[in-house]
């Protein structure tokens, strides 16, 4: 069963390369979103497997974002896709309840194999609880 995912960054160009790394990887993009608390809401509503997070967006930003998820999910996994020089964001986002951080810029195997790691880790977790 390939993982359903829903990408949360509110560019859409960010969106777009994700989206094509992780299906040209055979994962399924059920939605995709440009803000905090739209993802919330889609998690809520779609369950999705994964979640890609951006942590600087206008609306909600990722660390609001991962909170509110986790009171609707608490399994998710939660990949922080985050710029370099946001140390400080990305360890509230941890704190949070995010499983993993990719760093941006990327390369599409560096995604693949992230994404895949995050995913392999919460599984083993779900297992083991």
């Amino acid at each position: 069963m390939c993982p359903r995912v829903l990408i949360c960054d509110d560019a859409m160009f960010m969106r777009t390369v994700i989206a094509r790394g992780l299906e040209g990887a055979g994962w399924d993009v059920i939605a995709q979103v440009s803000d905090g608390a739209e993802a919330i809401k889609r998690v809520e509503e779609l369950r999705p497997d994964f979640v890609t997070m951006d942590l600087v967006m206008p609306e909600m930003n990722g660390v609001d974002a991962v909170r509110g998820i986790r009171a609707v999910d608490a399994d998710v996994c939660i990949l922080v896709v985050s710029a370099l020089g946001q140390e400080q964001i990305v360890r509230e986002a941890i704190e949070a309840g995010a499983s993993g951080v990719l760093r941006k810029p990327f390369e599409l195997t560096d995604l693949v194999a992230t994404a895949q790691k995050v995913l392999d880790e919460c599984a083993g977790r779900r297992a083991s609880a």
